[in-house]
């Protein structure tokens, strides 16, 4: 049980979260509206993290996935599980990124390992960041850290609140 009460959602702001949630509010929405200004700003950065950067689906479920096992958010997992299933990642894919070391290859293994990076240690070395643009341009190395980094807020934000 969440550490506030859910609010019920009226006005513009929660207008435009219910319009990137398809209708309706999730628990996390609920929560975050209990300050409409700080729910709005949030509805924005990860509607942009969610559905407009060049950042591939699977990347960005991966990475939310294996935030969400480190930070301890098991909400974050059932939230994002059949998106990340729907992205492409399968079974023996989503158990692996519950062990303390993922024995995933190439693209996907590298950015587990960045993403364990930012979450565990803050700092990525320079030879992990380096292995990366091999696999993306800027841009999309800008769009991951992003992501990584917005994940990592949203989880412990649930954690903290017990959502």
């Amino acid at each position: 049980m969440a550490r506030l009460p859910d609010t019920e959602g009226t006005g513009e702001i929660a207008e435009r979260v219910r319009d990137r949630r398809g209708g309706t509010l999730r628990p996390l929405d609920r929560m975050l509206l209990h300050s409409p200004q700080l729910a709005d700003g949030w509805n924005s950065l990860l509607g942009a993290i969610r559905g407009r950067l060049h950042l591939r689906a699977d990347i960005r479920e991966l990475v939310i996935l294996r935030i969400a096992v480190l930070n301890r958010a098991p909400y974050e997992w059932t939230a994002h599980e059949p998106e990340a299933r729907r992205a492409g990642l399968g079974d023996a894919e989503l158990t692996e990124l519950s062990r303390d070391e993922p024995g995933l290859d190439g693209v996907r293994g590298r950015v587990i390992a960045f993403t364990d990076a930012m979450t565990r240690d803050i700092r990525v070395p320079d030879e992990l960041f380096d292995a990366l643009r091999a696999d993306f341009g800027d841009a999309e190395l800008v769009e991951l850290t992003a992501t990584v980094a917005a994940y990592n807020m949203v989880s412990r934000f649930l954690v903290a609140l017990e959502i």
